[in-house]
């Protein structure tokens, strides 16, 4: 199954909202808090121009704003195209300034997550942590030690938005199992090895046709991790980091690694 993904800056959204559907803005006119409703617009700003991509439509403001992201009754965003549900599924993330949104076929449990490199206390890691997921820490180094937690920390949101039910459930049903290259550098998965070959632009199993892939430096380097979920359910995904800032995702069915958009135009 293919996973793809786009991130976009607060510096790339325009200050108008034409881009916007009508019920679109009737929602964000019911946001009075300033960071709310700028992480909110950046949220759907970056998920209309991803789904343009997957589904081969035009990125200009008349066609982004027939694409909706309507939240569904547990809160996560649904897609709708021309007033219909469309073909694909989507998770959000934004954190500092930057969203990331991630595609895949309608119906795939869908978990995308960016966090930040900073401190987290004790206490943070009683309260959401395993046992075994602190002796994992507690084996970091402490140059890597907030890496670690943060990574750890993201897997799991990951997982609970693909299953819907967000920070509502006890993030320690959730337990990272492996991640490779946690704490030490792996080699990692090259994106470019894993796309379809030349002319082959359609995956016929989800409908999302001739994507725009970026081959940017840094955005084909990403790592395997796996998280079980009370019950006996198990998520595959990805991981990745740029700086100070880490990415995660998973789906069910298990994806290849995400595949890195480039927009619309």
């Amino acid at each position: 199954m293919k996973l793809y993904w786009l991130e976009q800056a607060a510096a790339d959204v325009p200050a108008d909202n034409d881009w916007l559907s009508a019920g679109e803005q009737t929602r964000l006119s019911a946001l009075r808090v300033p960071k709310r409703r700028s992480d909110w617009r950046l949220g759907r700003w970056t998920a209309k121009h991803a789904v343009a991509a997957c589904l081969n439509l035009p990125g200009h403001s008349q066609a982004l704003a027939g694409i909706e992201i309507r939240p569904a009754d547990s809160g996560a965003p649904e897609v709708f195209f021309a007033s219909q549900r469309a073909g694909v599924s989507i998770s959000l993330s934004h954190r500092a300034g930057v969203a990331a949104c991630a595609v895949a076929p309608l119906g795939t449990a869908l978990g995308c997550d960016l966090e930040l490199i900073e401190p987290r206390s004790a206490g943070f890691l009683a309260d959401y942590f395993t046992a075994d997921e602190q002796e994992l820490v507690a084996r970091a180094s402490p140059a890597d030690r907030d890496r670690v937690v943060n990574l750890l920390w993201s897997a799991k949101e990951s997982v609970l938005k693909a299953l819907c039910v967000g920070l509502r459930q006890d993030c320690r049903c959730a337990i990272v199992r492996s991640v490779e290259g946690l704490l030490c550098q792996d080699r990692p998965w090259q994106i470019s090895q894993l796309q379809n070959p030349p002319g082959q632009n359609k995956d016929g199993r989800n409908g999302i046709d001739n994507p725009a892939a970026a081959s940017l430096p840094g955005a084909s380097l990403w790592h395997p991790l796996q998280v079980a979920y009370t019950g006996g359910r198990v998520f595959q995904g990805w991981w990745q980091q740029s700086d100070s800032l880490l990415r995660t995702m998973v789906a069910s069915p298990p994806s290849k690694p995400p595949v890195m958009l480039t927009g619309t135009a």
